[in-house]
């Protein structure tokens, strides 16, 4: 095949190599089953459940705790003895699920999509307020000023009423996750509506997606793109009816 390209006309300064000229092969040890790309780095599960990462480390979404970059695979040293089966890689931020059900985010947070307190989106929530004229109570002045930018661990998220998340996803900077039961959680950035939730509203709460559940839809995967989000749902079956 590439013996065929030297024949093509090449720009100016070009140049056709026989090979990929920047392939790497992984470590041989490294029986992996899942890999997530961001914009600069890489996560990668191998057979046994241990999470690897490597790139670019400069907003936290390695998870080794620093915001150095790595060269080559780096286990999650912070996850080691947690099973994970499943990994996911948004712009700068990135994701896990144990074989628990529990989900871990770590990285970038400036638009809330790790699901933790986001200091733009609690001063705008103050910001909303003064300019409504609602009172602000002393709490709320607190929790505006605890936030998180960089998550540079993994940190458990807690997505209320779900005790299990069965499959999670990263966009540029949002993020969706599916429970246990089929129901769709979204967070993070909103501005072109690609959390659902018939807003624009960015959010740092994982928040239920309605419509799925109004529809009495079970969702059975969901994928992010940078900036939108793709479901695959069925309708709920029905409970059997009762015979008198």
């Amino acid at each position: 095949y590439f013996r065929h390209l030297v024949t093509l006309p090449l720009v100016s300064g070009g140049y056709v190599t026989p090979k990929p000229p920047f392939f790497r092969p992984l470590r041989s040890d490294l029986c992996a089953v899942s890999l997530a790309l961001g914009s600069e780095h890489a996560v990668l599960l191998t057979s046994d459940g241990t999470v690897y990462s490597w790139g670019s480390g400069s907003h936290g979404q390695l998870g080794h705790g620093a915001l150095t970059s790595q060269e080559e695979p780096q286990v999650l040293e912070a996850l080691w003895g947690v099973p994970i089966r499943a990994v996911s890689a948004g712009n700068w931020h990135s994701a896990s699920i144990s074989t628990g059900g529990d989900l871990y985010m770590w990285g970038w947070n400036e638009s809330g999509q790790l699901g933790l307190p986001s200091r733009g989106l609690e001063e705008g929530k103050l910001r909303g307020k003064r300019n409504t004229e609602q009172p602000i109570n002393e709490d709320e002045k607190k929790q505006a000023d605890v936030f998180i930018s960089i998550q540079a661990f993994p940190a458990l998220v807690d997505v209320p009423d779900v005790l299990e998340i069965s499959r999670i996803s990263c966009g540029s900077r949002h993020t969706a996750a599916v429970s246990g039961t089929g129901d769709l959680y979204t967070w993070g950035w909103g501005h072109y509506g690609q959390l659902g939730h018939g807003t624009e509203n960015s959010t740092d709460e994982p928040t239920l997606v309605d419509y799925f559940a109004s529809h009495r839809m079970c969702v059975k995967d969901v994928v992010c793109g940078l900036w939108n989000t793709f479901v695959s749902a069925v309708p709920k079956e029905q409970p059997p009816s009762r015979q008198e």
